[in-house]
């Protein structure tokens, strides 16, 4: 018996044609893939995205905001230096009309009261004023020749070293005097013969008289701010002990500043009881009975900036006088933008106290008794004091301001 072969079913297509249906498919894709679908050039299209960026960065902008706000800050800053400047240049240019206005004002009052002091025009004292770093004022009376020795012997140099002070370090010390009652009487003629001799003083157009002091204070800073253009002015009794190279370097400290009163600030009872020693008439105008005064800086010794004094110089006629000069000064500064210094080198008392300070390498600016308002017997213990309390002869030399 024979087997039958197996009868294969089928679905309609043979094998054979799938096969090359496929091999037609894939040629035919490749050829519509060549025909419409072209790969782009790689240099355009690097060429293309260059353009891309370039555009980009024109439409888009860097913004560096950190430098154009360190720029910004300059500008402001260099405006402001500037500002500064003119304010500077125009408050000199002030200064400078205001002491013009005093010194005209000044020399018209001495010719009005037939002063016999020579004084020159303002114009030409103003033309030849040298610049300095500072005047001191010694303020001194005709009775006080030996104290004006003992000063002259210890701190204060004579001869040409007092002019070299002047050439090498703009330090200008004078002995401050008004005149006599009688002009070109006894006691002038003595002033004028030391005149010669020292060639140290600052005449003025005043009568002399220990209750005329604020009197002669005002007439002092009129005076040496038309002489002299000074960064300050300084008023000393002639019984104080002074360190010349520690009082230029508490001035330098302040030079910058425009309106400074530098002292030993102090605020004592007003007085009210007739006959006593400080008594002040006009005590009502500071209230109750028992009141004490406005700070101010003690009369022994002080220093104002160039613009207080051209103030004073400039208002003098209107400035009240009370009967303390230290008051009086203050007053004419309470109502204004000035900066009170309370200095306390300036006030250093006589041996212990300025010696420990000296030993201890910090010499004091001045020294005085305050039970004294100066140097108890001044005249025999100057010597004293300056060997025992003195910065060294040689420290205004060596000293920078």
């Amino acid at each position: 018996m024979g087997l039958a072969r197996p009868h294969k079913p089928t679905n309609g297509f043979s094998p054979r044609w799938v096969f090359l249906f496929c091999i037609a498919s894939f040629f035919l894709g490749v050829f519509v893939v060549d025909r419409f679908w072209a790969v782009p050039d790689p240099v355009e299209t690097d060429e293309e995205a260059s353009v891309d960026k370039v555009q980009s960065k024109t439409s888009h902008p860097i913004v560096n905001c950190e430098k154009k706000e360190a720029s910004f800050q300059a500008d402001i800053l260099s405006q402001v230096s500037q500002t500064h400047d003119v304010i500077m240049t125009l408050d000199k240019t002030i200064s400078s009309l205001e002491v013009q206005l005093a010194a005209a004002r000044a020399s018209k009052a001495d010719n009005d009261e037939g002063s016999p002091m020579v004084t020159e025009p303002g114009a030409k004292i103003l033309k030849e004023r040298p610049k300095v770093f500072f005047v001191m004022g010694i303020i001194t009376a005709f009775s006080s020749r030996k104290r004006r020795d003992s000063i002259r012997e210890t701190w204060m140099p004579q001869g040409e070293e007092l002019r070299k002070l002047e050439v090498e370090k703009g330090i200008i010390i004078r002995f401050v005097i008004g005149h006599s009652a009688t002009p070109g009487g006894v006691l002038d003629r003595a002033v004028d013969a030391e005149e010669v001799q020292h060639k140290d003083f600052l005449k003025l157009n005043h009568i002399e008289g220990y209750h005329e002091l604020s009197s002669k204070t005002q007439i002092y800073f009129s005076t040496a701010v038309a002489k002299w253009d000074a960064d300050f002015f300084i008023k000393v009794d002639d019984d104080v002990h002074i360190n010349l190279g520690m009082v230029g370097s508490t001035l330098a400290r302040h030079r910058s500043k425009p309106r400074v009163y530098i002292g030993c600030m102090k605020s004592g009872p007003v007085l009210a009881q007739k006959g006593v020693k400080y008594h002040e008439p006009e005590y009502w105008k500071f209230g109750e009975e028992g009141n004490k005064y406005f700070r101010h800086a003690t009369g022994q010794i002080y220093a104002i900036s160039k613009d207080l004094a051209t103030y004073i110089s400039v208002n003098r006629p209107i400035l009240h006088k009370f009967a303390n000069e230290d008051v009086s000064l203050g007053s004419w500064f309470i109502g204004l933008d000035v900066e009170h210094i309370d200095d306390r080198s300036l006030c250093c008392g006589t041996p212990l106290d300025c010696e420990w300070k000296a030993q201890a390498g910090n010499p004091c600016a001045a020294s005085f008794d305050w039970s004294c308002s100066g140097i108890c017997k001044s005249v025999e213990r100057m010597e004293e004091v300056h060997q025992r309390c003195g910065e060294g002869d040689e420290a205004i030399w060596h000293t920078s301001f």
